[in-house]
């Protein structure tokens, strides 16, 4: 088993036993408690599982990781994904582009098109599109977290509701087995869904480590979009839902 498959079978165990020490993982695995622990580190860093004495556990499903540390991870990851969506946005047309890191990358992988308008609650994603003299960048109003320069609150709902525009492009914290889209913000989750209300298509953007994740907003479902462009094939749950509802799956 490499290394990949094996970090992917720990959080699937983690997810099934809530805790795996050292030594179980040790047994499980055939491998040199020295080989679990550089494997545990990875989790970690990538936000996928949680270091705690001994071994591993769940991710909080309350807190998110820091700003500063998802804009690094997955970054090679995140810019394929970017470059795919990007190729299914066509030249003048009007989007919605909501707060995330993988967003923030989608923004500059736009930056080759001609004439889009753009509205965000994303000052990252503003910042990024502003010096493109033939695109249109309106920004959402309302309360600016410090953390990342997300925009959220019911003025910048009731601002999404002014517009329908041709693509709603969103990312997301975690996607649970049975279809949700969870987040942990439950301001943010409320602006995004007024971003799939008002988008007459949804692309959703996740990497692959987004599949192993359990936050504690409902933001949605998979039955909402009409594409998910990730880097790595889903979970089998996962793409038997996409089947089900008939969403495009983009593998990056």
């Amino acid at each position: 088993m490499n290394q990949q498959y094996r970090q992917d079978a720990i959080v699937e165990l983690v997810r099934q036993h809530g805790y795996m020490s050292i030594e179980q993982l040790t047994d499980h695995f055939a491998v040199t408690p020295q080989t679990i622990r550089r494997d545990l580190n990875t989790l970690a860093n990538e936000g996928r599982a949680r270091r705690v004495h001994g071994g591993v556990g769940i991710e909080s499903s309350t807190v998110n990781t820091a700003y500063s540390t998802r804009k690094t991870l997955h970054l090679e990851e995140k810019e394929r994904i970017a470059h795919c969506l990007a190729q299914h946005i066509p030249n003048h047309a009007s989007l919605f582009i909501n707060i995330g890191t993988s967003n923030e990358v989608i923004a500059q992988a736009l930056l080759e098109h001609q004439g889009l308008e753009i509205i965000t609650n994303n000052l990252n994603v503003a910042a990024i599109l502003q010096h493109k003299e033939d695109f249109n960048v309106i920004i959402a109003g309302g309360q600016v977290r410090s953390r990342d320069g997300g925009i959220i609150g019911e003025a910048t709902i009731d601002f999404i509701n002014q517009f329908k525009v041709d693509y709603g492009i969103i990312g997301i914290s975690g996607i649970d087995e049975d279809g949700s889209l969870l987040e942990f913000d439950y301001q943010e989750a409320r602006v995004a869904q007024a971003i799939i209300a008002n988008s007459r298509r949804v692309y959703l953007a996740a990497d692959y480590s987004k599949f192993h994740r359990n936050p504690v907003v409902r933001q949605g479902n998979l039955s909402q979009l009409d594409a998910l462009f990730t880097d790595r094939k889903p979970p089998e749950a996962i793409r038997q839902l996409l089947s089900q509802y008939e969403v495009m799956l983009h593998v990056a």
